[in-house]
């Protein structure tokens, strides 16, 4: 990486200068609910300190609250918080916005929802670099482990995958030159090997460049090679899931049953300065009706556009998707409303696509009644049964998204795919935001689903030992091609690709 040693110097604080503190911090909501109880965190420079706890405990509440950017209505009612000596709870706008544009610099959960979209990489990085130069630019990509010389620093958010996103808003971080970086779960939705290059980025800008880094993690062999420093903000858990036995594995499907989903020289490609770009290279996949696929690769290799083209919200270039022998139209919009029902999509941010203006309540009325699934008197019962479904208690059907943890989000999306039936549910990183007891209790329901009712299962995932366990066959993609495919355990024991061992043994370095 390119540790360039005085790039983050302005930011710097002297050492034993009280960075961040926090004391006794309790936050409500509108309604009296708590949302953080007696929280207490300390940051100093050159030091990691590691926020953990289940979804909903009120990490993110925390580390907002340092960045003076509690969500609308909730507020303080008691605690203290204390930012290089100032609280950014009590600042005015003015100075509130000077000490997060060069002293502060907060990472969110769903970054590419925080991103303009109508703006270039490179004009997004320069809006608040210290160095604004083009030089300057390209390295703070490259530091972040960005490719530079393809094209993507002139592409908007929308071109680029959900590592890609996490990345530039890193870089757009690093770029003030902070000497407090908070960073909700920076390294959800990254392959392994990509994953450990960002954590020794953050090493490298704590120990060498003494920042003060506070994050929130759900990967616990992470914050144990990281954290200097640990915050639970739930003491003990009940429940480890190292101790829980992995799942037997599936019985493959007869291989004289027809495959529900397939996909035939499939193409797509990105527009950059009004010529497309390709991204998939004549894909070929299929799915039978009952299974899993997973689907894996480095950060940037075409994963969430395959899916995205799948179901009809990106539209291929080539090729044809099939479902139980129908040509389906290669957008969404010229696909019948069944159609579009039977492929359903949890998307990796699911803030961009739940409407912040509606209650989760109405976010799940809606498939019901559009797809007719249940009557209207039956409505009101089918929602709080699909909260309980994803683990959410039925008070959350008034809450609205902003309300709720990136965890909490990442279940009502599933739930809101689920209501509609599909036949065929395509899954993007839906675990990365989720504790590991959280995760295991929603897989175990669409594997539950699987056998119940036939759903099908398209898995793009980091975690491959959730993909090794949950999946019966496996694509690996590199650079928009499937390069292997074939049952999982034979994949994963005996991979015949570079790529394929690569990812294996956790030495592939993410695009």
């Amino acid at each position: 990486m390119n540790h360039m040693p005085h790039w983050y110097s302005e930011g710097r604080t002297a050492d034993g200068e009280s960075t961040v503190r926090v004391t006794g911090l309790t936050v409500t909501a509108p309604n009296g609910r708590l949302l953080l109880d007696r929280a207490g965190l300390e940051l100093a420079p050159g030091r990691i300190t590691a926020v953990v706890g289940p979804s909903g405990c009120g990490k993110t509440t925390l580390l907002r609250a340092v960045a003076g950017a509690l969500p609308p209505g909730t507020e303080r009612t008691a605690g203290s918080v204390t930012v290089l000596g100032q609280d950014p709870l009590d600042l005015p706008a003015p100075a509130l916005r000077t000490l997060r544009r060069h002293r502060l610099a907060y990472v969110g959960q769903d970054p590419g929802s925080a991103l303009n979209p109508r703006m270039k990489v490179r004009r997004l990085l320069a809006e608040v670099a210290v160095d604004k130069s083009p030089e300057a630019i390209r390295a703070q990509l490259a530091e972040v482990r960005l490719p530079v010389d393809d094209g993507l620093p002139d592409r908007r958010i929308g071109g680029l995958s959900g590592g890609q996103q996490r990345r530039v808003a890193l870089a757009r971080a690093l770029a003030r030159r902070p000497a407090v970086l908070l960073l909700d779960e920076p390294t959800a939705g990254l392959d392994p090997a990509l994953r450990d290059e960002i954590a020794a980025l953050l090493r490298h800008l704590a120990e060498n460049h003494r920042i003060a880094i506070g994050l929130s993690c759900h990967d616990p062999e992470l914050v144990t090679r990281l954290a200097d420093d640990v915050v639970d903000l739930t003491g003990p858990r009940p429940t480890d899931r190292r101790s829980r036995p992995a799942p037997a594995p599936r019985e493959q499907a007869p291989h004289d049953e027809p495959p529900a989903l397939v996909a035939s020289g499939l193409h797509a490609a990105h527009l950059h300065r009004g010529r497309r770009v390709p991204v998939l290279h004549g894909i070929d996949l299929s799915l039978a009706a009952g299974n899993s696929l997973g689907v894996v690769g480095a950060s940037g290799s075409g994963k969430t556009t395959l899916l995205r083209t799948l179901v009809g919200l990106h539209r291929a270039t080539a090729g044809t998707v099939s479902l139980d022998g129908t040509r389906l139209a290669p957008s969404a919009h010229g696909r019948s409303r069944d159609q579009r029902r039977r492929l359903q999509l949890v998307p990796q941010d699911p803030l961009g696509t739940l409407n912040p203006s509606r209650p989760v309540g109405a976010a799940l009325r809606r498939p019901l009644l559009l797809h007719r699934r249940a009557a209207r008197a039956e409505v009101a019962d089918r929602v709080l049964e699909l909260l309980d479904q994803v683990g959410l208690p039925a008070a959350f059907a008034d809450r609205y998204p902003h309300e709720l943890s990136g965890g909490q989000r990442q279940r009502v999306a599933i739930a809101r795919a689920l209501a509609a039936d599909p036949d065929v549910l395509f899954c993007d990183e839906v675990t990365s935001a989720l504790d590991a007891d959280t995760t295991v209790a929603v897989m175990d329901l669409l594997t539950d689903l699987r056998d119940r009712r036939g759903l099908s299962l398209v898995l793009v995932s980091h975690d491959l030992r959730l993909v090794a366990d949950r999946t019966d066959t496996l694509a690996v993609l590199s650079e928009g091609r499937v390069v292997e495919s074939g049952p999982t355990t034979r994949l994963f024991t005996s991979p015949s690709h570079p790529v394929t061992t690569a990812l294996a043994t956790g030495t592939l370095l993410g695009g």
